[in-house]
């Protein structure tokens, strides 16, 4: 039986390059995280729709 690790909200987002893809982790209110891979192309529009939100 796998170790049961406390999930929380707590800690910095975190965006790391595995393979070819890109993990997003981003804390979330009511614990957890939420997890979203993207390809560099992807990731490439999500930061331009963030620049044009945030200015």
């Amino acid at each position: 039986m796998a170790a049961m690790k406390p999930r929380t909200g707590d800690g910095p987002m975190e965006v790391t390059k595995e393979g070819r893809g890109i993990v997003m982790r981003v804390p979330v209110d009511g614990g957890g995280r939420l997890v979203v891979e993207l390809n560099a192309e992807e990731a490439t529009a999500l930061l331009n729709c963030l620049k044009e939100t945030v200015g």
